[in-house]
């Protein structure tokens, strides 16, 4: 990829040094912890840190066996704050999820009993094998991170992630995701079978007790949201904006495709791209950062055409060409900053 450079001068993004060696350390040590359980994937870890600092949700699309519930639980347990799982079945109910008001005899008035959703990290396995009613339920909980029943409205705290598993192979008895439901998740991850060596790792490690059970936490939750935080404000200059709405828009005109990225999704590229920038000790997001992401953030949210379909291209093919095909800004300033 063409070679571009750091910014120069620009506004006070305040985000001081202190607090990138802070993202830095503390985003190391999840991925170690992660690690100790996932054999192998250090970037399949590593783009999940980046969707929990950038506000986002994960979905984990893969086939069965390769560790997508496992990689959701070491997430999840290596930060102490509250967890829930939920087992996503034909017969789960919204109510399952959001949560439900019951009267109580004694105080003669009705009192909400929280569902699954009120946690900090919620595990939702096989998320596609529940009724799309019931997939519904997390559509307001996941963008505007809050629950409304019976007319009254519950905030989540912060921080709140959604990690959801799905299995693209077994279809029997399955509803597959909307569009408007896949958009609702910052990036899609597919784990992958781990390398030879990874797995012969695993069979000594996994072999006589599962690491997940020795995992401890090393930050909690208030960490993760000052971390969040300070995300918030790396800098992002006009080209580099420009840059993402140059590529996303390219995803809406483009032949192969029959439904281009939506405006959330362009949002949602940037937030990912402010994130990585920090884990890698910068206040400012490159146009790397967004090739970078592009693939996991945009291919989840395109409809391919019946012909691209016939020609067996996927759209992580074609979000890759479009990569490819839309022009690199030159940004004025710094040192060279180059990724192949």
């Amino acid at each position: 990829m063409d070679a571009v450079t750091a910014p120069g001068p620009r506004a006070r993004t305040g985000v001081g040094p202190a607090d990138l060696e802070r993202i830095s350390a503390t985003t190391t040590r999840i991925r170690t912890a992660v690690e100790t359980v996932i054999e192998g994937k250090p970037e399949v870890v590593k783009l999940a840190v980046t969707v929990l600092l950038a506000e986002g949700h994960l979905l984990l699309e893969d086939v069965p066996g390769v560790g997508k519930t496992m990689l959701a639980k070491a997430l999840a347990k290596s930060i102490d704050c509250t967890v829930r799982r939920i087992q996503f079945t034909p017969d789960l109910l919204p109510s399952d999820i959001t949560g439900v008001s019951i009267f109580d005899q004694q105080r003669k008035e009705f009192e909400f009993k929280p569902g699954a959703i009120f946690a900090n990290f919620v595990v939702g396995d096989e998320i596609n094998r529940a009724s799309p009613k019931t997939q519904s339920a997390l559509l307001e909980s996941m963008e505007e991170r809050q629950v409304t029943v019976d007319g009254t409205t519950f905030h989540l705290e912060a921080p709140f992630m959604v990690v959801a598993t799905q299995n693209p192979i077994e279809m029997e008895g399955t509803y597959p995701l909307p569009e408007a439901q896949r958009d609702r998740f910052m990036a899609r991850i597919s784990v992958g079978y781990p390398a030879p060596a990874a797995e012969l790792r695993m069979l000594d490690t996994h072999g006589q007790i599962s690491p997940l059970e020795e995992l401890r936490p090393v930050a909690d939750a208030s960490e993760i949201a000052h971390l969040i935080e300070a995300v918030r404000h790396i800098h992002v200059s006009d080209e580099v904006r420009r840059y993402t709405v140059d590529l996303v828009n390219a995803s809406r005109t483009s032949p192969e495709l029959r439904l281009g990225a939506s405006p959330r999704a362009t949002l949602q590229l940037v937030r990912a791209a402010r994130a990585a920038a920090a884990m890698e000790g910068r206040d400012f997001v490159l146009p790397d950062d967004i090739q970078h992401l592009a693939v996991s953030v945009l291919a989840h949210r395109l409809l391919p055409t019946a012909e691209t379909q016939i020609s067996r291209r996927t759209t992580e093919q074609v979000v890759a060409g479009l990569v490819a095909a839309v022009p690199v800004p030159s940004l004025g300033g710094g040192a060279h900053h180059s990724r192949r």
